[in-house]
Formats: C-alpha cells, sequence, structure tokens
C-alpha cells in the first residue's frame, strides 16, 4: 500500500507517520519509508542522530540516475534528460517493487534499525542555501512523483510518505499517488482547516482520505472533531508520554506505547489495508497521464524542446500484465 500522512505544520504528522512505520516494521512487514517535507524529520523521528539524517542521500541530488535507471528499454522516451517528474512508464520501462534490490535503493535509501524491525529510508533532501531564491521545493519532490509512478507494491508492502505541511502537496500530482492519506489533525480551528481545503482540493481525484485526530486530551476535544470532520474522523490520538520522552531525545520501546495509542496504530493499518482492495489500476495510471500531459503544455515541452505527450502509451497500465515478483 502507498500511504500518505498530510497535516499542517505542528500537527504531529511526522512524529504518527514515524510511529506508524515503527508498528508496520515491528509486524515484520517489508516498509519503504519516505521523507517528503520540506523540513524533513522523519529521520530523527525514527530515532536517526541529527548527523546521520543530514548524511541521508539526497533523492534530488540523484534524479538524473533514477530517471536513466526507471527510463529502461522504453522507446517513447529518447533519453533520460526528456523524462520529467511526471513522465508516466511504458512497456520497456523499469519498475521499482518495495521488496528487491535496485540501484535507486542502493543509491538513495538507508536501512534505519529500530527496537523492533527496520525499515529502508529514503529522503528528497532538504532545501539548502544555495536553493534559496532559485529553486522550489517541488523541484525536490518531483524524485518521490517519478518514483510512485513506477512503483508496483502489493497488499502485504507498505510505502509510508510524510507529505510536506499543510495544502502544498497540490502544487504537484504527488496527492493523487497514494491508497490512501491521513490526514493529521488537533482539535482547533487551525488544525480542522487544513483539512477543509485539502478535501475541497482532493474531492475531483478520488483521493481517500481519513483524518486522525492528535493530541486530543477529552471528551470535548473528541466532539469537537466530529462536530467539525463528521465521518472522515477515523481515530483519535491521546496525549502521550512515549511521544514527550521521543520529543526529549530519549529512545523509548515501542511496548511502551499507551495501549490505546497502540491501537490506534492498529486501526490505521486496518484502513490501509482495507484501501488496498479499492485500488483502481486505470484510475491510478490515467490520473498519471493526466497531470504528464499538463505539465508537459505548463513548462515541461519548453524546457525538453520536445512534446511530451509522446511519452504516453494510452494502453498501459501500471499493475496490469507486469508481475509484481521482484527481479522479472
Amino acid at each position: 500500500m502507498k500511504i500518505a500522512f498530510v497535516g499542517k505544520g505542528g500537527s504531529g504528522k511526522t512524529t504518527l507517520s514515524a510511529l506508524f512505520i515503527r508498528h508496520l516494521a515491528a509486524a515484520g512487514l517489508p516498509v519503504l519509508a519516505v521523507d517528503a517535507d520540506i523540513n524533513q524529520h522523519l529521520g530523527p523521528a525514527l530515532g536517526l542522530t541529527d548527523d546521520r539524517a543530514a548524511a541521508l542521500p539526497s533523492l534530488g541530488a540523484h534524479l538524473p540516475e533514477i530517471k536513466e535507471y526507471l527510463r529502461g528499454d522504453n522507446p517513447l522516451i529518447r533519453s533520460a534528460e526528456e523524462m520529467i517528474k511526471t513522465t508516466p512508464p511504458g512497456p520497456g520501462s523499469r519498475l521499482l517493487r518495495i521488496v528487491e534490490e535496485n540501484p535507486v535503493y542502493a543509491a538513495c535509501a538507508r536501512p534505519v534499525a529500530l527496537d523492533e524491525g527496520s525499515v529502508r529510508l529514503m529522503a528528497t533532501g532538504a532545501f539548502t542555501e544555495e536553493d534559496l531564491g532559485v529553486a522550489c521545493y517541488h523541484s525536490k519532490v518531483g524524485a518521490v512523483e517519478l518514483l510512485l509512478n513506477h512503483l508496483l507494491d502489493g497488499p502485504d508492502e507498505y510505502l509510508v510518505t510524510d507529505m510536506t505541511a499543510g495544502s502544498d502537496s497540490f502544487a504537484s500530482g504527488l496527492f493523487t499517488r497514494f491508497d490512501l492519506t491521513f490526514l493529521v489533525a488537533e482539535p482547533t480551528r487551525k488544525g480542522v482547516s487544513v483539512y477543509r481545503q485539502y478535501k475541497e482540493y482532493a474531492q475531483d481525484f478520488d483521493v481517500h482520505l481519513r483524518v486522525v485526530g492528535n493530541k486530543v486530551q477529552g471528551p470535548d476535544d473528541l466532539d469537537f472533531l466530529c462536530r467539525e470532520v463528521g465521518e472522515d474522523l477515523y481515530a483519535c490520538f491521546g496525549q502521550s508520554g512515549w511521544v514527550r520522552r521521543l520529543e526529549r531525545g530519549d529512545e523509548p520501546p515501542l511496548r511502551e506505547l499507551e495501549p490505546p495509542n497502540r491501537e490506534v496504530l492498529a486501526r490505521l493499518q486496518t484502513a490501509a489495508d482495507t484501501a488496498h482492495g479499492l485500488r483502481d489500476p486505470h484510475r491510478y495510471s490515467a490520473q498519471a497521464v493526466r497531470f504528464h500531459l499538463r505539465n508537459a503544455e505548463s513548462w515541461g515541452n519548453a524546457k525538453v524542446g520536445a512534446d511530451l505527450a509522446g511519452q504516453v502509451d494510452p494502453d498501459y497500465v501500471l499493475g496490469v500484465g507486469q508481475p509484481r515478483t521482484a527481479g522479472v
């Protein structure tokens, strides 16, 4: 399953995405974690020191190699230089599996050992001083969009992405690349404002959205979220001494997480597993093509000097006819 965590800055989305990743890893499930937030805090939330987190390879820095690998022998793509972030796969393209070894993972993914299990972690890379005034952060997450367009995953595998805060996700088609999106909301007016904006933007794209209340302290907080969010409210994570210990630099084992909060993580997994059965590969591929054509017309054709609409094979559907087994 492809799972995203979104929410306003400070809502706790990175903490909850890290907890969900830990929960899956503790069950022995394969997890590929992706930090696509401008603030790049997922590594430390998974227990990395600041130095180790800063040393993670940047997906954006390896974009040329990623493009060359994914292009494969696709006859519709003349060169890696003509690929943009939305280029869809086609016959001859190389596809990624979560459980495999490949040059992309070798260059960009690093194993992270947890107190229970381990995961692979990839990061878009921090917004650097050299980027100020000359680059958009969404150019960095373009590598994530390209990877998701070429990823085959199964019901027993998970890709979990910590997205950039607020509604910035809508600056690209990345928000449509997930089976399920968890929106983390505090029980405040600002906390639910991002939910309203996200739902409004996503309603035309069949985005499966579930709201997770965070920092819920009592019945009043729960009533507020129920009133403001309605049936989209799926679960509520309470105040947590475990999380406070983590934020102070301790490394508490996951088994010490409060039982009600641990149960929330189990419910999130249930929602994710259910979402996999609802996926529509035809819609998924059609949306990739839709955003590719929009980006090609808006800026891609001019940048590359070619008509990128020619990269689309209208009969190609990701997940239909391609074996999911690694190495095939």
